[in-house]
């Protein structure tokens, strides 16, 4: 099983492009520890490693936001299966989140070379939150609503954003032939599994 450090998702999506150990900060060139902060650039959706004094400087404005650690589990989500199919993503895995630069919601789903994004009409979002007011707390390019009704799983979580791109950087780094291959699917059971530990370990540690 790949194991994921907890907390550190951002550090981990970024050694999907990145060879060097020694890390710096991307704003200021700082050399900064293992563990450290990301922002998000809204835009373009980029990860950048950021020292704490640039994380606090710019993490906050229009053009960046900071990266916080949350994986929550949702078991009482109200989404029919008619509803989901009525979002038109065409597989059972994906995340959406409120985009500051589109001004309203935006689906994603993994495909073998990486993010898709699929439409996802403001009223859906609006029905969805209508059910399950905890969305209206997203924090907007940061936090995602993670969908996984693979398999017949019924699973979703709100989630920092980088847990998503990292789940995208994995099937896109396994993925093998037409299908994906038993390699892919495995990875993304391997993912879920880790997901559902660290929530359990943080509902057991928050009590």
């Amino acid at each position: 099983m790949e194991r994921i450090e907890s907390g550190n998702w951002a550090s981990r999506l970024r050694r999907f492009v990145r060879t060097t150990e020694e890390e710096h900060c991307e704003f200021c060139s700082k050399a900064i520890a293992s563990r450290h902060a990301h922002l998000v650039e809204r835009a373009t959706r980029k990860f950048f490693c950021a020292c704490p004094q640039c994380a606090f400087l710019l993490g906050g404005g229009e053009r960046f936001a900071a990266l916080r650690a949350r994986a929550d589990a949702l078991h009482d989500f109200d989404l029919s299966d008619d509803d989901w199919q009525g979002f038109r993503i065409p597989i059972d895995l994906a995340f959406v989140f409120r985009s500051t630069p589109a001004q309203g919601p935006v689906a994603i789903y993994p495909g073998p070379a990486g993010a898709i994004e699929s439409p996802f009409a403001a009223d859906g979002w609006s029905r969805l939150i209508s059910a399950n007011p905890t969305l209206a707390n997203l924090d907007p390019d940061v936090e995602a609503l993670l969908v996984n009704r693979m398999n017949g799983a019924r699973e979703y979580y709100l989630v920092s954003i980088d847990r998503c791109y990292a789940l995208i950087g994995l099937i896109r780094r396994h993925w093998r032939g037409l299908s994906g291959g038993a390699e892919v699917w495995e990875a993304v059971r391997d993912y879920f599994t880790n997901l559902r530990d660290d929530v359990e370990t943080k509902d057991r540690v928050h009590g």
